[in-house]
């Protein structure tokens, strides 16, 4: 069973980890929630949950105004051919819905739904100008809502859920 937002906020509490959750409408697209870029400081940030041709899993996380180049990317990263993946593999692997894609669904894909993705292997990426910032902003496991951390507490997050980022300038790779 996938973590609740109410599991994600207790974890970050057991971690001292301080976490602001703002509430608001569904949100399903980075464009979506540009209204509230000004009530909210610090980083916007997009989540992409793509799978390669060999069925390797990436979690991409980078700020929401980055162009991410999937082909610069996967050359980058070593990987094969990426697409994105579907939302039964999303919601087997991270217990989120497409528009609820976050970091925080690592909580999800640690232990035993982790087994789920059929031994696939889930990796993370982070953009390098995204961890730069003061204060980065994330969906809290729903699309209803906003919750923003520290980047330093981001890392310790994602580094406490069993993963080792690698951190890229996104931005920069490919044409």
């Amino acid at each position: 069973m996938a973590a609740t937002e109410q599991d994600l906020m207790r974890r970050l509490d057991e971690l001292g980890i301080p976490a602001a959750t703002r509430r608001h409408e569904p949100l399903f697209t980075v464009e979506d929630g540009r209204h509230l870029h000004e009530g909210l400081p610090g980083g916007h940030c997009k989540s992409l949950f793509l799978k390669d041709k060999k069925g390797a899993l990436w979690l991409v996380v980078a700020l929401h105004d980055t162009r991410v180049d999937l082909k610069g990317l996967q050359k980058a990263l070593g990987a094969a051919r990426f697409s994105f993946g579907k939302p039964d593999l999303l919601m087997e692997v991270l217990g989120v819905t497409p528009g609820a894609v976050t970091p925080f669904a690592l909580i999800n894909a640690a232990g035993g739904a982790r087994e789920a993705a059929r031994n696939a292997t889930l990796s993370v990426v982070l953009d390098a100008r995204m961890l730069a910032c003061e204060i980065v902003n994330y969906h809290p496991l729903t699309n209803d809502a906003t919750t923003a951390i520290s980047p330093d507490d981001l890392l310790r997050f994602i580094r406490e859920m069993g993963y080792e980022p690698a951190i890229l300038d996104i931005g920069a790779l490919g044409g």
